[in-house]
Order: C-alpha cells, then structure tokens, then sequence
C-alpha cells in the first residue's frame, strides 16, 4: 500500500501509542512477552535459530512450533527491519495456537540478522538509508528464488503436516512476498494474510496484485488507515481482484492506525487494533488450512 516516498512521510519515532513505560521495557528488551497475551490452552513450543540453503546462499532463519504432534506450515516475512527478537516472539506466538513457524531473513544475501539497530528510526538519514538501500536490493525474482527454497524446507521439518496446507504470512514490505510465494506454490498455499503491506497495488506490470487469478489462498489484509489515506483506490481493486479470481478475502481498513501498527517493538503499535489483526488471522488460518 505504500512505495518509498509513503515510508519516508512515516513518523516511525513519534506518535507512540505504547506507554513509556511499556517501551522501556521493549528497549530493555523485557517487555514483548507481556505485550503479547498468551491464548488459553497454548501450546507449549520449542523455537530455535535454523539455516536454510537457498541457490543464492545460506538464510539465517527461526523455525518455532509445538512440543508434540504435526501442525501446518507457516512461512512468516518481517517487515524493513528485518529478522529480529520481535518477529521470533511473535512466530513464537502463533505456534501456541497450533502452526509450525518459519521467519526468515530476506536480507541474508547481504549480511545475517540483525539487520538493523534495536528501535531503528526510519528519520534517521544513516538508519534510512541503510535500510531501504536492503530493502531495494530485493527484486520479484529474489523473493521466488526464496520461497522456493522456504517452502520445501518448512514440508520436510517432521513438526510440519503434509496433509495441509500452509500459509505464508508478511508485514510492511513482506506483505507483497506472500502474494508472490502463493502464486509460485498455488496448490500448497492455502491462506495468506498481509498486515499493513507495501505496496501491494502499482502500476508496474509485476504489481503484486496482478499475481491474484495464479493463486488459490484465501487472504487476510489488513490495511493501516494512513496506509489507506495516501493510496484509497488499492483496497477496492484488491477486492475486485479476489472477486475475480472467486477467491475468498477479507480486505480492512483498521481506524486510527498508522504503518507498523501490528509489530510490538514499533512505536506506532496500536495494542487493541493489533489484536483484532491477530484473531482475524487465526481465524482464517482455522478455516483455510485443511
């Protein structure tokens, strides 16, 4: 939903809705666990660092999931900032509700995470810079070239099912990759879900939208109001692209929010709003990987 220049107008640094409190204790890096409530009945989980060979090399990754049994697939892509304690916690997090759980590192090309500073800021020149100098070495081809090699790694981890399907997952400028790993494994790929996704509608002929009649995954987006302000043209034709392909997808505006506003470590994390974004998730992960 949005390209550059809407992330360089993002107040990454301001606008906080997280308490001092509650981000001091996400800067001393305490807080997160309590930010993230844990569902009754979770499953316990067992998480660790893992590395998956792709052709271009070797990604750093995390691979969480339930203690005992088979669960389906989920393929998890960070947001600009890359893999870091966050994005494990949170693919922690879905585990406890039944999933087996890759987060990779999209930027392992370049160098291993951490990708950038704790609590980066995007208004930072240096900090900008740098990341979207990672973000913009990342073409189309790239992201299929890994998903080729994320997705076959998740079959083979014996905590995975085969019977099911998976689901691929993205935040920020993830949210395109899952579109492009869905279209490249249309019968694998059962849901996606994008949670303030960049750039999703463009006018360039590899708009990810244009990926929708090759994919057969019910979708879940979920779109930060600023997102919509700068772009509110893309949430109907994204609609109309589902319709089209007579897929089912819930495409939602969520009020009051601004672009980040479902990672906990970001200034804009929008608690309430946040939470809805996750239930809407596990509800579709429910219905859609059978």
């Amino acid at each position: 939903m949005c390209d550059q220049d809407d992330f360089e107008a993002m107040d990454y640094a301001g606008n906080a809705r997280l308490s001092r409190r509650q981000f001091g204790a996400l800067a001393a890096g305490t807080g997160l666990v309590s930010l993230l409530p844990r569902r009754a009945r979770a499953a316990e989980v067992t998480g660790a660092p893992v590395t998956v060979r792709t052709p271009d090399g070797l990604c750093d990754a995390y691979f969480t999931h339930p203690l005992t049994g088979v669960h389906p697939g989920v393929l998890m892509w960070p947001d600009i900032f890359g893999l870091r304690p966050t994005f494990e916690r949170m693919a922690d997090r879905l585990a406890e509700s039944g999933y087996a759980v890759l987060v990779v590192n999209p930027f392992y090309r370049t160098r291993p995470a951490p990708t950038s500073p704790p609590h980066a800021d995007l208004s930072n020149p240096v900090t900008r810079e740098m990341l979207f100098g990672l973000m913009h070495s990342l073409t189309p081809e790239h992201t299929v070239t890994d998903a080729r090699a994320f997705v076959p790694w998740l079959e083979k981890q014996r905590p995975v099912s085969r019977k099911r399907k998976m689901a691929s997952t993205g935040y920020c400028m993830g949210g395109p990759f899952t579109l492009r790993t869905a279209a490249a494994f249309p019968q694998r790929i059962g849901a996606g879900a994008t949670f303030h996704g960049a750039a999703l509608v463009t006018d360039r002929p590899d708009s990810p939208h244009r990926l929708i009649p090759e994919i057969r995954a019910q979708y879940l987006m979920a779109i930060a109001a600023s997102d919509d302000r700068k772009q509110p043209d893309a949430k109907t034709i994204l609609r109309e692209a589902f319709a089209r392909a007579h897929l089912a997808a819930e495409i939602e505006v969520y009020p009051g929010t601004q672009h980040g506003w479902c990672v906990p470590d970001s200034r804009v994390y929008d608690p309430v709003q946040a939470e809805k974004a996750w239930a809407r998730q596990l509800a579709l992960l429910k219905r859609a990987l059978v």
